[in-house]
C-alpha cells in the first residue's frame, strides 16, 4: 500500500515523490523505506495534489522530488541526498557528501544518467521510460 500523504501530514523529513507506474522507482523505494529506515514520507506522484506541492506533472514525470513542510523542494540527485540524511548514520554521511559542491555535481549527473536509463534497470519495464524531448528549433 503506498503512502497518500497530504501536505498537511507530510513528515518533517520530507516527502518523496516518486513515479507509481515504474517498476525502478517502487524498487528503489521499497529499499530505501525496508533497508534505510529514512524518516521520508513516501508517495507516487500521481497521487498527490502536486498544485499544492507548487509542481506540475511534467516536473514530476521528469525527476523524483523531496518536498519539506516549509516549502523547500529538492529534485533528482538532491532529493536522493534529502533521503540518505534523512536516514541518519550511515546513509546520512552519503548525503551530507552528495550536497558537497563537487560532489553534488556528480550525483546529479549520475542521477540524470540513471533516470534515462530506468526502463533498463532491475525492475524497469517500458513504462520507465522517460517521454522524449522535443527536438529543438534551430534559429
Amino acid at each position: 500500500m503506498e503512502d497518500t500523504a497530504g501536505v498537511s501530514e507530510r513528515s518533517e523529513a520530507g516527502l518523496f515523490l516518486y513515479d507509481r507506474d515504474c517498476g525502478f522507482c517502487q524498487r528503489a523505494v521499497g529499499f530505501a523505506r525496508e533497508r534505510l529506515r529514512t524518516r521520508t514520507a513516501f508517495a507516487a506522484w500521481q497521487d498527490v495534489d502536486l498544485d499544492a506541492l507548487g509542481l506540475t506533472p511534467e516536473q514530476t514525470d521528469e525527476r523524483a522530488w523531496v518536498v519539506y513542510p516549509d516549502g523547500r523542494r529538492l529534485a533528482g540527485g538532491d532529493a536522493v541526498a534529502g533521503v540518505l540524511l534523512a536516514a541518519g548514520f550511515p546513509a546520512g554521511v552519503l548525503g551530507r557528501l552528495m550536497l558537497l559542491p563537487g560532489a553534488r555535481l556528480l550525483s546529479r549527473a549520475a542521477y540524470r544518467v540513471v533516470a534515462a536509463n530506468r526502463y533498463l534497470l532491475p525492475g524497469g519495464t517500458a513504462a520507465c521510460a522517460l517521454p522524449s524531448s522535443p527536438p529543438r528549433n534551430p534559429k
